[in-house]
């Protein structure tokens, strides 16, 4: 009879080997931050590393504002508040598009402090200094974040897009990437932010990020694209990197859903292969 049938007395033997393998998989499920991107997770093994910085790169139209949201939503739907840091959009228009977009939740957790929008203009006036060079102060910067950070106890934080917000409109790319490893590495030493910071990448082009330091300072980046496959055109997510993760290199096909965000539809392999529409 078996020793989990409810009219056996039998007291079941539990061998330590499993005990010690329950308590591992409660240690790693900790560990991680579930991006809510259905299929993303499963190929992650579970999320994105709690506490890392991730890049999601990709053209104009690709779908990198909605990945972020989405993974903000999710976060706070499910007590991990987050902050977005609006760079090029007013907060009003990008609130606006998410409403429309069926996000309608957006107003509630706003309600809750589950989630803090913040637009780059009203928050980050003195991002610069007021001299002629207009050269960024990082500490500013960085303080300004946290602050934010703090006020709604955020384990989430999104930078759409990182490069407007530490380029100061001149030539020193050396000073800005020493920005962008101060920024990361004081998120970092905190352990409980997950981050998850955008770039633009013309079309065309094979750079992942404005300064080329970014994509060595994340812990995982995602590539989005536009594909022509077998005479139609696809959105295209590219694991690209994804550090202690069981994740290979690979493409994916996905849609974006109103009111859900990016779906996983399948490996691009099968849509050039004709096995899935």
């Amino acid at each position: 009879m078996s020793v989990n049938s409810p009219i056996n007395n039998a007291k079941p033997t539990i061998k330590v080997k499993e005990v010690k393998s329950k308590v591992e998989m409660k240690v790693i499920t900790d560990e991680l931050t579930p991006t809510g991107i259905d299929g993303l997770d499963e190929l992650l093994g579970g999320g994105f590393l709690r506490g890392k910085t991730y890049l999601v790169a990709g053209e104009t139209g690709a779908g990198k504002t909605i990945f972020s949201l989405q993974f903000l939503i999710y976060g706070a739907m499910n007590e991990e508040p987050g902050v977005y840091l609006a760079i090029d959009e007013p907060t009003e228009h990008l609130l606006k598009g998410i409403r429309r977009f069926g996000w309608n939740i957006v107003d509630k957790l706003i309600e809750e402090r589950k989630l803090l929008f913040l637009d780059m203009r009203t928050h980050f006036s003195r991002i610069y200094l007021k001299d002629e060079k207009r050269k960024i102060e990082p500490k500013f910067v960085i303080n300004q974040i946290l602050r934010n950070v703090d006020r709604i106890g955020a384990k989430r934080l999104v930078i759409d897009p990182i490069a407007p917000l530490i380029y100061g409109g001149g030539d020193d790319v050396l000073q800005a990437r020493e920005f962008l490893r101060e920024m990361v590495f004081t998120l970092e030493r905190r352990k409980t932010i997950t981050t998850v910071m955008t770039s633009e990448i013309p079309t065309g082009s094979k750079r992942l990020s404005r300064f080329g330091v970014e994509e060595f300072l994340a812990t995982g980046i995602i590539m989005l694209s536009l594909e022509e496959i077998n005479r139609r055109i696809y959105r295209v997510m590219f694991i690209r990197k994804a550090r202690w993760s069981p994740a290979k290199p690979s493409k994916y096909v996905f849609e974006i859903v109103p009111a859900k965000g990016i779906v996983l539809k399948g490996p691009v392999e099968k849509f050039y292969q004709g096995g899935i529409k």
